[in-house]
């Protein structure tokens, strides 16, 4: 049964205010994802700090190999999170992987982050695997700002560009949403601000996920890559305006910290990825593609 929102906010260092006292370890196994956000660039690196960016990507496995190692540093850590580098429902992997984690692990919190477009389908998978707490990305409700964030989706085999696919997307997140939040899973629902394109938009963002079932709401500001490599990353007073207007919906999560893909420690305040991550070498440093902000 998954932990209730309550005790999330007690044990998972993204819920609560635990200072330096809980950590996480996301496990990096997804390979491939299904979307095209344009401001979403994928690397194999050790220097980067944002999101999608890990050392290497693991097999199922090795993860569980990578977990243990991690307690042993720091049996602080309380989550184990698959948040990409790719999407976490475009493959297999990360129910795999949480499969062993539980059964080798079984005390610690299992987190997940997609990008939803196969969360409506899925969403059954995701129960049974037994997550705790489920992170969405949705950065628009209006296909028409959406198509401006995402070229294309790749769904069922095809893809599909502009508005039809904005739409699809749009309609199987909050589908999704519905469905895991029914079945007593937390969700939390990340946006990248784009002030110019979706700025003006949050607060239907946050009252439309949050009458679908979500609980918590993370603004994160727009790192300039990509195909919105030119756009301003957003202003302290954008970030906060955003953050006023979606609150009156919604309860805020604060202090998101760019996470990357293989982050381990507590977050803000250690981090030894690249301590766990030199057993396996550097798995190819400097591969670089568009995928999608899990």
């Amino acid at each position: 049964m998954a932990k209730t929102f309550s005790e999330l906010t007690k044990e998972h260092p993204c819920f609560g205010s635990h200072g330096a006292t809980t950590g996480r370890i996301h496990l990096p196994v997804c390979p491939g994802c299904n979307i095209a956000c344009r401001f979403c660039e994928r690397s194999i690196n050790q220097t980067e700090n944002r999101p999608g960016v890990t050392s290497r990507v693991l097999k199922p496995e090795e993860a569980v190999e990578i977990t243990g190692r991690a307690l042993e540093i720091s049996p602080e850590i309380k989550v184990a999170g698959i948040a990409g580098p790719g999407d976490t429902l475009a493959s297999d992997n990360a129910f795999k992987t949480f499969r062993l984690v539980g059964e080798r692990f079984p005390s610690l919190i299992k987190c997940m982050s997609t990008n939803g477009l196969l969360l409506a389908e899925r969403a059954d998978e995701v129960i049974a695997a037994g997550i705790d707490s489920l992170t969405v990305t949705v950065n628009a409700v209006d296909p028409e700002i959406e198509a401006q964030l995402n070229d294309y989706i790749i769904w069922h085999g095809k893809k599909i560009e502009g508005l039809e696919g904005a739409k699809i997307l749009i309609q199987n997140q909050l589908e999704g949403i519905r469905k895991i939040s029914e079945a007593g899973i937390t969700v939390k629902v990340n946006t990248v601000l784009v002030p110019r394109i979706n700025g003006s938009h949050i607060a239907r963002i946050a009252e439309t996920v949050a009458e679908a079932g979500a609980e918590k709401y993370n603004i994160i500001p727009l790192i300039p890559s990509a195909k919105l490599k030119d756009e301003p990353a957003p202003t302290c007073a954008e970030i906060d305006a955003a953050r006023r207007a979606a609150a009156d919906f919604i309860e805020l999560f604060l202090h998101c910290n760019h996470c990357r893909a293989d982050a381990a420690g507590i977050p803000g305040h250690s981090d030894f990825s690249r301590q766990l991550y030199s057993v396996f070498g550097n798995g190819g440093l400097n591969y670089k593609e568009n995928f999608s902000h899990g």
